[in-house]
């Protein structure tokens, strides 16, 4: 237990090194797309691009992992990191759109396998405390939420042309993740996990208990993105000034991972399926509000809420998966997960510049209503499900 306590520590920092890539990301890509794209319809493009590196190299990544053990695939993920850097800081100072979207697409990789954080610390710690290591390393997201803001607007103009030292800046946090990443210990795999007998994947995707965990989680994720992408370039659109859509997105980013301290207590206290279902309820506040008005105050408040429920969608939706497969089917269920997720994420986040430019922030909003209702649908469906199973027995 000692070893999982370091191990959980170690993959929270790393994950906050990560979300401090990602919100700076988050920060800028719309906003250098926009400046750089011919065709302004394209702006989000490379944020999809982000995603789509993620899409693409997930479930690679997994079995990448299965067979050099998570550090060595970690540190896989980082050197991707660095080479992303590189090519988005020479995408800034060539003025070149289309270098981005690459440089984007190639980061889109180590966050892929940064993915797996959370999975690691599940796999290597007692049954009864995965939820909590799960919540304990997502919170380290919320060092993230404070860093990536703060350091977007700093580096931000720091040297010319606008963005390269924010760009540039990736590269360090990824030099830091991979001296972190040196002391890490997770067990190889012993020989169930790699020996085990396994279903065939469709099988396992069969189970109800997947297939909530997965759509729960990917719409959070995906009405999470699409909200999230457009509101720098909606603030704007509002005449908002940057400084303010940095703050917002930094309330945003805390209020996704601060919560994380105790949604594992929540869980084991209230069940997975009820904290998934108040997550579903927070981001239809996060609506309402959004569709109350565009001042500084309902973007925040709005932004907050999003936050807040993608924390219990995902996080919910994370414990539940664990109970899907067997140690042997591990990877090749994770890996279906998140190509899952990643994709509605990719869909959502080009969506959300197109309908942002072209329909407007309201537009936005009212498209994420029945997703959240499938969603909030699916849990209830399932938790219906167990409670009558529960009564028969």
């Amino acid at each position: 237990m000692q070893h999982a306590g370091r191990n959980v520590a170690l993959l929270a920092c790393c994950q906050a090194l990560l979300f401090t890539n990602n919100v700076t990301l988050i920060s800028l890509n719309g906003l250098a797309g926009f400046a750089l794209a011919d065709n302004k319809m394209l702006a989000t493009l490379p944020v999809t691009g982000y995603v789509v590196g993620a899409a693409l190299s997930t479930f690679p990544a997994s079995l990448w992992m299965k067979r050099v053990g998570r550090r060595n695939g970690f540190l896989t993920g980082t050197l991707f990191g660095l080479a992303g850097g590189a090519i988005t800081t020479l995408a800034i100072w060539l003025s070149s759109f289309w270098t981005l979207v690459l440089g984007t697409l190639v980061l889109g990789t180590y966050n892929a396998f940064g993915q797996y954080y959370r999975f690691a610390a599940a796999d290597a710690t007692p049954v009864h405390w995965k939820a909590r290591a799960i919540s304990l390393v997502m919170a380290g997201g919320l060092v993230g939420g404070i860093i990536g803001p703060e350091m977007s607007k700093v580096t931000r103009d720091l040297v010319q042309p606008t963005f390269l030292a924010s760009y540039a800046s990736l590269m360090g946090f990824c030099l830091v993740t991979m001296a972190i990443l040196a002391g890490l210990r997770i067990p190889d795999p012993h020989a169930e996990e790699a020996h085990g007998a396994t279903r065939p994947l469709k099988e396992i995707m069969a189970q109800p208990v997947f297939v909530v965990a997965v759509l729960v989680g990917a719409l959070g994720y995906g009405v999470m993105n699409l909200l999230m992408t457009s509101t720098p370039l909606a603030m704007g659109f509002c005449g908002h000034p940057y400084a303010a859509a940095a703050s917002v997105i930094s309330a945003h980013v805390i209020a996704m991972f601060g919560p994380s301290f105790f949604t594992g207590s929540l869980i084991h206290r209230f069940g997975v399926l009820n904290v998934m279902m108040a997550g579903v309820a927070a981001m239809f506040a996060c609506v309402g509000i959004a569709l109350s008005g565009q001042q500084v105050v309902h973007f925040w408040w709005s932004l907050v809420l999003l936050g807040v429920g993608w924390n219990f969608m995902y996080v919910g939706g994370t414990t539940l998966l664990t109970e899907a497969y067997r140690p042997a089917e591990k990877a090749k269920t994770q890996g279906a997960n998140e190509i899952l997720v990643f994709c509605t994420t990719a869909t959502s986040s080009f969506t959300s510049g197109v309908l942002v430019n072209a329909s407007g922030w309201n537009t936005l909003n009212y498209v994420a209503l029945p997703f959240l209702a499938i969603a909030g649908s699916a849990a209830l469906w399932l938790a219906l499900r167990r409670r009558a199973a529960a009564a028969a027995a």
